[in-house]
């Protein structure tokens, strides 16, 4: 039985039925889900999470839907890795990789949040679904709508990433590229959205949607053995799995899994579309709304929704935001591979650009825990990079040529 009570306006506390609905009809602030929480805390142990299968559905009674998952069940429980290498080139003690460049099926966190507002959409009655994304969203929506029997009908700018396009369309979506900004597709969206009966998954099934990234803060707590780190990067594009991860935190606290919550938690941004850096680094409680102008196309939102309470949770945690330009991107993205061995697509190199300069100007303390959050995998940007590479050696298929090719290297390391 479900552990949701009903639809909450963030903003006045107006309450609403468990339906596809996303904005407040008294004051327009958005909606989120409520739970029961006295009923999770007698269903739920650390226990009864241990003895499921090892997916994001170990945490079901916290995340919103009314009975059995339906989509993406080998979803989520991907690594958190020690990362002791790229730990010693950036002076930190303790540090994690949670490591979502991995996650089934479409190696992004987004696989998160489908899972669950597509299982919510099944349970609404809906048979078609559709989404505004900057690329890792569309892959995730158009893989598991294919699995699950839905038709889909996906809008992105039109000139995302090759490799994201091709990622998505190969499922069989209708895929819908608009000449325009991410902001501006998402528009269109919401327009279209009162208009037809499709489940938006960021826009009518946004308060379930979003809940879905709670998961990967559940998981980052019981792989430390059921504890918060200390510190947490996450990389920020309309600013969600920032609050969301921090509020899968304080309900592990509220239902009695983890004993306290002290985590501080950073927020990263890439220079070119960082309205919610800039905001904290300017000591306001707003946001300016920016034009997206960066390599980092899955951040690239320029008015965020949920801008406002990730700039809340950072100065409410003792946190920081940082943002780091497209040359960064493409060093931290080297960086991290050649340290740990994990390829991270553009948001990665954000998300480890940051964390190094988070430790240099001191916002970080380079003596506790710290996990740092990638969320899509290097393969899907690779034109980003390419370019920045050395390229192979080519020789012909002969024994002394290639000793002559070890000296040469040898020579050039003196």
């Amino acid at each position: 039985m479900t552990c949701m009570k009903a639809l909450k306006c963030r903003e006045c506390g107006n309450e609403y039925a468990l339906e596809a609905i996303y904005v407040c009809e008294m004051c327009f602030g958005p909606l989120e889900v409520v739970y029961d929480y006295d009923k999770i805390r007698s269903a739920i142990s650390r226990e009864v999470i241990t003895s499921r299968a090892p997916n994001m559905w170990r945490y079901k009674e916290l995340l919103p839907i009314a009975g059995e998952p339906t989509v993406g069940r080998q979803t989520g429980f991907t690594p958190l890795r020690r990362a002791n290498r790229l730990a010693k080139r950036l002076g930190v003690k303790e540090l994690y990789i949670k490591n979502d460049a991995v996650n089934y099926p479409t190696l992004s966190f987004k696989d998160r949040v489908v899972s669950v507002a597509l299982s919510r959409a099944k349970e609404l009655g809906f048979e078609t679904v559709s989404c505004a994304s900057t690329g890792n969203l569309a892959n995730s929506v158009a893989a598991n709508a294919a699995a699950a029997d839905l038709k889909s009908i996906i809008f992105i700018p039109y000139d995302l990433e090759p490799s994201k396009v091709l990622g998505t369309i190969v499922y069989g979506t209708h895929l819908v590229g608009i000449r325009g900004t991410y902001d501006e597709v998402n528009r269109l969206c919401s327009e279209v959205a009162n208009k037809n009966r499709w489940a938006f998954v960021n826009i009518n099934m946004r308060p379930y949607y979003a809940e879905g990234s709670k998961s990967m803060g559940f998981e980052i707590c019981e792989q430390l053995g059921f504890k918060t780190p200390d510190q947490v990067v996450v990389p920020m594009a309309s600013g969600s799995l920032l609050t969301k991860i921090h509020k899968s935190f304080a309900e592990f606290q509220k239902v009695g899994i983890i004993e306290k919550n002290e985590a501080r938690v950073f927020g990263a941004q890439a220079t070119g579309c960082s309205p919610i850096s800039l905001s904290v680094k300017s000591g306001w409680d707003y946001f300016k709304p920016v034009k997206p102008n960066t390599i980092a196309k899955s951040l690239a939102i320029g008015n965020p929704a949920d801008g406002f309470y990730a700039n809340r949770v950072m100065k409410e945690t003792d946190g920081w935001a940082e943002d780091v330009t497209d040359a960064e991107i493409i060093e931290s993205i080297k960086l991290l591979a050649e340290t740990e061995g994990i390829f991270a697509e553009t948001a990665g190199g954000v998300t480890i650009g940051c964390t190094r300069k988070l430790l240099q100007s001191g916002k970080i303390n380079p003596d506790k825990s710290l996990v740092v959050c990638i969320t899509g995998n290097g393969l899907k940007t690779q034109e980003a990079i390419v370019d920045h590479l050395d390229k192979p050696d080519i020789i012909n298929a002969n024994l002394g040529e290639f000793e002559d090719l070890l000296k040469k290297r040898a020579d050039q390391a003196k």
